[in-house]
């Protein structure tokens, strides 16, 4: 029997309410549509960029103020601290659809790898020494401790635009980042087709893929998980590496790490 934190749960069920009540009951505009949009789009990059490229795998480098930014921005998205979230995604990459692995749609089924293993109490904890790497930074263990501050801060700044901004800028677009964020967990996993042979149920799926920035290529990202590029063929669009790229143009980050040269 899965136990679930109620202080989790709660605010779960109330910003999904909010947020169908807006989409119900709020006339659509072009200005809310812009702040749904931008403020999807900006956070997804934190996820996958952030939580995911960076701190989870380290496929590129930057400076200590470009990784506290990126940690930042990656947290505004309310899925707890990059320290948690790295370290419970690289036990998943160690133990990839097995007993072991926390959120298998394979072995716990859609519901649990979707939203539960997140809303329960069984996976509070982590270890810090398998996220030392980052764990040694301060900083990064403060924003961590204190993972509520990025998303209080970016709601406060939409609502100080007006309340548009914040409840199609907010409300609606933290929705929609969640299930999105979690479909990589969940579907792809049992949706989409298989280039590489690897021990897991990963795959490839565009309409995934274009949703979550280039996460949704996640067979190609299993096979190999230290490439910054997870779209391997010209045609698998990855805007996250898009963006990483161009940023590496300006000199924000650096050594884009390569998809495995074996392939290549």
């Amino acid at each position: 029997m899965k136990s679930y934190r109620f202080g989790a749960v709660v605010p779960f069920c109330l910003l999904h309410a909010a947020a169908l009540y807006i989409c119900v009951a709020t006339p659509w505009t072009k200005a809310g549509l812009a702040w749904l949009v931008g403020s999807y789009a900006l956070r997804m990059f934190g996820v996958t960029a952030g939580y995911h490229r960076y701190f989870s795998h380290r496929t590129y480098k930057m400076g200590r103020a470009g990784q506290f930014a990126m940690a930042f921005l990656a947290q505004t998205s309310a899925q707890k601290g990059i320290l948690w979230w790295a370290c419970h995604h690289r036990m998943h990459h160690r133990h990839s659809d097995t007993e072991a692995d926390v959120h298998s749609p394979v072995k716990e089924g859609f519901w649990w790898s979707h939203v539960g293993w997140v809303l329960s109490n069984e996976h509070d904890d982590y270890d810090p020494a398998s996220v030392g790497d980052f764990a040694k930074y301060r900083e990064l263990r403060w924003l961590d401790r204190h993972h509520w501050v990025p998303p209080v801060t970016y709601a406060a700044m939409l609502a100080a635009a007006g309340w548009q901004a914040f409840l199609w800028g907010y409300v609606v677009a933290s929705v929609l980042l969640y299930h999105c964020t979690f479909s990589i967990n969940s579907l792809a996993h049992v949706w989409g087709s298989r280039r590489f042979h690897t021990l897991d149920g990963s795959r490839n799926n565009g309409v995934l893929a274009l949703l979550t920035l280039g996460e949704g290529w996640h067979n190609n990202h299993h096979f190999s998980p230290g490439s910054c590029r997870q779209g391997f063929r010209w045609w698998e669009i990855d805007i996250t590496y898009y963006a990483l790229k161009i940023l590496s143009w300006l000199g924000v980050v650096k050594d884009l790490r390569p998809f495995r040269e074996a392939v290549l």
